[in-house]
């Protein structure tokens, strides 16, 4: 079995709108050291500057903070909106989080996902993916050591050049992929990572999995084989013991989450659908978007999106807050506890050694029994032979 990698996306998803920001940033770094703790790969964090419910508006800052609040996480933006930067600064704040972090940051990039905040700095949404396009092939140039000149609408470079070289072999860096091809065309030309959202729902994983046929297409044109190791997924779920628990549980905020997707957030593959709790829930469940429910319907999930793709590298679960604090760390919990095992080499091994165990009890148990006789035997004898037996024991001997 292929190792399978899991972590976390973290837009962060604070509904309804109105929260305390600086309770809402300490909640979301508790977060990532709880995944972190539980033996999670990685977590990606998004920009977003408007909307009022995804709060962190430069997740190169919140990755600088975060990497002193964890060990072990791979940490990556989840995503740069690159239009919305010039490419100069964007490959120097990756190279110098890449060395700060000795190699435990990912660089992910998109076209930017919500048009409030594109219009609010004078780009259309209509512009937006083409400028996404042009901007990945500057930023790869300067991320190579390459001198770069260009010129658009948004900014100027002119002779420029990063003066840092990556920590490593080299950063790793993934595109954004939601409905359009964009993603999978800029990730394919340029040999990055491909991060899908979306991709979770029958209908919406149909839509993506085209996108790997564009990604082989654009690969074997510009030479670059994809790699499934660096494809990721994103979807939601929240776990317990039961069924009936995790849908109780999720009665403390789903709807709030919904009525954003469904009437703030522009994006198609999380508008809710229906608007009562039980019609919202069916949506998640029903389509295929996520799991609410138990790990054995994670393991099914999982399993499903694996089949359908054809392989995959990680799965990221969608940070949400569907339940209370202590139901999310639960269900984090039984992620980490049962799901994970399952696609990993180690749980397996696991399973094995369980089963070889019980396979040599009865054997092994009757001749461990017997040993622990004899020795018995052989100090009583011991004891009786030197004189130094009690007289109880010399007659419980005799």
């Amino acid at each position: 079995m292929s190792r399978t990698s899991f972590g976390l996306f973290l837009a962060p998803y604070h509904c309804p709108a109105g929260q305390n920001p600086t309770a809402a940033y300490a909640a979301d770094l508790d977060v990532l050291e709880l995944v972190d703790r539980l033996g999670f790969d990685e977590a990606w964090v998004g920009e977003h500057h408007s909307c009022g419910s995804e709060l962190i508006p430069d997740p190169f800052l919140f990755i600088a903070h975060a990497l002193h609040r964890t060990r072990h996480l791979r940490l990556g933006t989840g995503v740069v909106s690159l239009p919305y930067h010039n490419p100069l600064w964007t490959a120097d704040r990756a190279l110098f989080l890449d060395h700060l972090s000795r190699g435990r940051f990912l660089l992910g990039v998109g076209p930017g996902a919500l048009p409030t905040d594109a219009t609010m700095i004078g780009i259309a949404p209509e512009e937006q993916r083409e400028a996404f396009e042009e901007d990945v092939a500057v930023l790869v140039r300067l991320l190579r050591g390459e001198t770069v000149s260009h010129r658009t609408r948004r900014y100027s470079l002119v002779d420029a050049r990063s003066q840092l070289a990556p920590y490593g072999d080299g950063l790793e860096v993934a595109a954004a992929a939601v409905a359009s091809p964009t993603g999978a065309r800029v990730a394919a030309r340029h040999g990055l990572g491909l991060l899908s959202l979306g991709a979770t729902t029958r209908a919406g994983f149909d839509a993506l999995a085209r996108h790997w046929d564009v990604m082989e297409e654009q690969g074997a044109r510009y030479g670059r084989p994809p790699r499934r190791d660096r494809w990721r997924l994103v979807g939601p779920m929240h776990l317990g013991e039961t069924r009936a628990q995790a849908v109780e549980d999720v009665r403390f905020g789903l709807d709030d989450w919904a009525d954003y997707t469904q009437d703030v957030l522009a994006a198609p593959h999380f508008r809710a659908g229906g608007t009562t709790f039980d019609e919202r829930l069916a949506w998640v469940t029903e389509t295929g978007l996520g799991v609410v429910g138990t790990p054995d319907d994670a393991i099914a999930q999982i399993e499903r999106l694996q089949e359908q793709s054809g392989g995959f590298g990680t799965y990221l679960l969608m940070h949400h807050e569907w339940a209370r604090p202590a139901a999310t760390t639960r269900s984090y919990e039984l992620f980490a506890r049962y799901v994970v095992p399952r696609f990993r080499d180690s749980g397996a091994r696991l399973v094995e050694a369980a089963r070889h165990a019980r396979s040599r009890h009865a054997e092994l148990d009757r001749r461990h029994a017997d040993a622990i006789a004899a020795a018995t035997a052989r100090h009583a004898a011991d004891q009786l032979a030197s004189g130094s037996v009690s007289g109880s024991a010399r007659a419980a001997a005799t």
